[in-house]
């Protein structure tokens, strides 16, 4: 039987993140997607320019209808946006006992913020405990932790450990907000750490990357890979999208990465 993944996250109406580029990420790497709204966002490359949070019942309500008849591989969540909303899915995910990758978003690439300013202690004591992997980039990470963002690699695993110990079963310290030609992400587990590193690419068509990332990261866990091995892939997938990033030509601001790059090339 085809894999199964669920996405519970926000919308964005450009397409380049949130829920579209999870079912677009699961397509592309042969996983069935199902997907839970928490919020919808008038978005395009460039900006945030509305936010409408769903009501908690109502996601509840999706969450039980995808849970009661599909037989979920794996999670990904996403856009959570208020405290509402996360107990809302904490609740409804009481019960689940399969992986689940958190991914937790804070700031949109335009610089919009994503999730309430009170919300954050609400996702570390709710779901952080929950997490099979938490995939924070480095001011995602230094706001969980109320520290300052991590510059050097020996910060990043120090700050993935200390994420670990917040209840986490495993961090992805995400680099891409660092500085340098390469970029470096840092699994940390109960087994040590492991760095994943590609060459950095000189484009700004970055939007949706960690979503991206995440939802590739899901996809692996949903057809029974072991997590660095789903880990190694989904950063594998993501470089070549970046890579492709810059034959898509969507928008005027932070266009998309191609989800799709190995199936259709943009450029003809």
């Amino acid at each position: 039987m085809v894999a199964k993944a669920l996405t519970i996250a926000g919308s964005d109406s450009g397409g380049g993140a949130g829920i579209q580029a999870d079912l677009k990420t699961f397509s592309a790497l042969g996983v069935y997607g199902a997907s839970v709204l928490t919020a919808i966002t008038a978005q395009n490359t460039r900006a945030v320019t509305g936010v409408a949070a769903i009501a908690p019942d109502m996601i509840r309500a999706q969450i039980d209808a995808v849970l009661s008849d599909i037989e979920i591989n794996a999670i990904k969540i996403g856009m959570l946006g208020d405290v509402a909303t996360i107990e809302a899915v904490a609740n409804a995910l009481a019960d689940w006992a399969g992986p689940l990758v958190l991914d937790p978003v804070m700031v949109a690439k335009s610089g919009d913020p994503l999730l309430a300013a009170d919300a954050v202690a609400a996702l570390s004591e709710h779901l952080l405990p929950r997490a099979t992997l938490l995939t924070p980039n480095l001011p995602e990470a230094a706001r969980l932790l109320n520290a300052e963002t991590a510059r050097t690699a020996e910060e990043m695993a120090d700050q993935g450990r200390a994420l670990r110990a917040s209840g986490a079963q495993a961090v992805l310290m995400k680099g891409g907000h660092a500085d340098g030609p390469v970029c470096t992400d840092l699994l940390v587990t109960a087994d040590g750490t492991a760095s994943f590193s590609a060459p950095r690419i000189d484009t700004g068509n970055t939007h949706g990357t960690g979503c991206t990332l995440s939802s590739a990261i899901a996809a692996g866990l949903a057809r029974g890979l072991a997590l660095p091995d789903a880990v190694a892939k989904a950063h594998a997938y993501l470089h070549a999208a970046i890579k492709a990033a810059d034959t898509l030509h969507v928008g005027h601001g932070h266009g998309p990465v191609h989800h799709f790059h190995a199936l259709w090339p943009a450029d003809g």
